[in-house]
């Protein structure tokens, strides 16, 4: 059975631990480095990514977590998750880290301000049960991606027609949106499933 870790210094974590929780895993959360240590996999949950990468400095836990990705360990960002994940940040602060798991370029806010919030549904390559319907609150989506980063979905129709909003690239999953409010366990599922098979 896979331990789990949903980084804990900001935003959902309390619903990522109840998705991976009614899946069957050992949900921990993760605020320190030892912390890290002891999970196979981590939830980068949806917040607000200039804090998040502030406190990641601040826990110390920037480094150990960038090693932990680069060694191979799994991780699924949900929203601001997603922009923690990219190589490069449009939109983001010049002190804004990353953790360069995934090679793609994303857009902080792309979707507008809270007020601009959404709900859409969004077919995604290899979840079955027809489409997801998708909550978008201050949103990214990815402006590219890299030659071995997979497009798992993308917005249909609308101004934002045709933009990236899942990405996977080998044991990372990323997704624009935030799954852990919907009820949807699909995702979650998937991406156990990914970790099952790395571990």
């Amino acid at each position: 059975m896979p331990t789990i870790g949903v980084l804990a210094l900001q935003g959902d974590v309390v619903e990522h631990m109840a998705a991976l929780a009614e899946l069957g895993t050992i949900a921990r959360p993760v605020r320190r480095p030892e912390e890290l240590a002891d999970v196979d996999a981590l939830v980068i949950p949806g917040g607000e990514s200039t804090t998040m990468s502030k406190l990641l400095v601040s826990f110390e836990m920037l480094e150990p977590l960038r090693e932990r990705l680069r060694a191979g360990m799994p991780a699924y960002g949900s929203c601001a998750g997603m922009i923690m994940l990219a190589s490069k940040v449009l939109d983001g602060r010049p002190d804004q880290e990353v953790l360069s798991a995934i090679d793609m370029t994303v857009r902080r806010n792309a979707f507008g301000r809270q007020v601009d919030s959404f709900e859409t549904d969004v077919e995604l390559l290899g979840i079955d049960g027809g489409a997801f319907r998708t909550v978008f609150i201050r949103a990214p989506w990815a402006e590219e991606v890299g030659p071995d980063v997979e497009v798992l979905g993308r917005i249909s129709g609308g101004p934002a027609d045709g933009k990236i909003v899942a990405v996977r690239a080998g044991n990372v999953m990323a997704t624009a949106f935030h799954p852990e409010v919907t009820g949807d366990l699909r995702i979650h599922e998937a991406f156990v499933e990914l970790v099952r098979a790395a571990v």
